[in-house]
């Protein structure tokens, strides 16, 4: 039998996966970055850097966006954490958008989820490009959202 607090957890685990799903479109595609974020937060290619880009290029941007992001997501957090008795902590905060955030960078940088593609036999995915379709954005997405799932477990359970 499933105890009240057990189901608290299950409840507060349920809202905030869902804070954070809806904190991440709204942050990731309408307020959580501008334009030249989002078309300079990647890494430079392996080409750029042989062509004698520096390889750190584009961490400025990406950490911005990140920041914003993570404005956004803290404040749709603590709105829903007011009206809600959510079973959150500190220490659970801190930890699962740390997370994100860690993640969040390390994804946008792009050659990651490039990476991995390549490496599960997915090379045309990442270069898929086409009828609306786009296949490092969707792994990318897919990501975010993985790590966000890791992030609200670690904010109901710390």
């Amino acid at each position: 039998m499933t105890t009240i607090d057990q189901a608290v957890t299950l409840a507060s685990f349920g809202a905030t996966w869902a804070v954070l799903a809806v904190g991440h479109n709204l942050a990731d595609h309408v307020i959580g970055q501008t334009d030249h974020q989002a078309g300079h937060k990647a890494a430079p290619t392996a080409a750029e850097v042989a062509d004698g880009v520096s390889p750190r290029r584009g961490w400025g941007a990406c950490l911005g966006h990140v920041a914003q992001y993570h404005l956004v997501m803290a404040v749709m957090l603590a709105l829903v954490w007011a009206v809600l008795p959510l079973k959150m902590s500190w220490t659970g905060l801190a930890a699962g958008l740390a997370v994100s955030a860690v993640t969040h960078a390390f994804f946008d940088r792009r050659w990651p989820v490039r990476w991995l593609l390549e490496h599960i036999g997915s090379k045309g995915f990442a270069q898929l490009k086409a009828a609306g379709m786009n296949g490092m954005y969707l792994t990318d997405q897919a990501l975010h959202q993985t790590a966000l799932l890791v992030a609200a477990l670690l904010i109901t359970r710390l």
